[in-house]
């Protein structure tokens, strides 16, 4: 059983062989740290103030960006990416210790963070740039992935089928500065309180065990 209390697949986590060098990191959008245990997930699960603050609790976790991928425009700004012609999602590249955490425990995560049967919204934030999405970065993330979703699917955890889009990585363009760690600089701005926060809570019940101290 993974990090969260639904059934997962028991099939076993392929290594990733390819790690972070410094080129690597700053050509994919991530905030450059120094562990060679280092990986990479990309998830998209509605608003990315969310996504960001919900696996920064995670231990083994060591940065999450906030940035848009998935569309055709190069370098998009905020504004827009929300009109939704762009074709990106907010998403968050999360930068992970593989050692001590597994790729199936941030999947947990990720079903946790939000719902993944809503189709291009999450809550109030509608659009295609809040879909629910899996950017997978090798064969073996798109295998675990698309495992677990069957198996939730098969196991009727949702009261209706997943639409999670798993697809290829593709280009990541870190979102403004102001995006990043939005609900730790603004917690107490109204969109924090009243949609981050109760997001975080119940994060928080689930992944107790996982929690980084200074978060608890």
């Amino acid at each position: 059983m993974a990090l969260v209390e639904i059934p997962l697949v028991s099939c076993g986590q392929q290594k990733i062989n390819k790690k972070i060098g410094k080129k690597e990191v700053e050509r994919k959008g991530v905030m450059e740290i120094d562990s060679k245990n280092c990986e990479i997930a990309t998830f998209a699960a509605g608003c990315f103030w969310c996504v960001e603050e919900q696996f920064k609790l995670l231990e083994g976790v060591e940065s999450v960006t906030s940035g848009y991928t998935g569309g055709h425009q190069k370098n998009p700004s905020y504004k827009e990416v929300s009109t939704g012609m762009t074709g990106h999602a907010e998403a968050c590249n999360i930068v992970y210790d593989a050692e001590r955490i597994s790729y199936k425990e941030l999947l947990g995560g990720f079903f946790v963070a939000h719902d993944p049967t809503q189709l291009n919204k999450q809550g109030d934030d509608i659009g295609t740039q809040y879909r629910s999405a899996i950017f997978y970065h090798d064969e073996s993330q798109k295998k675990l992935a698309e495992a677990i979703i069957a198996e939730l699917n098969i196991e009727q955890v949702y009261p209706k089928n997943i639409i999670t889009e798993v697809t290829t990585y593709g280009e990541f363009y870190k979102a403004e500065d102001y995006h990043q760690n939005y609900f730790e600089n603004n917690p107490e701005a109204a969109y924090c309180q009243r949609v981050i926060k109760p997001k975080l809570d119940k994060f928080k019940k689930v992944f107790k065990n996982k929690v980084k101290p200074k978060y608890k």
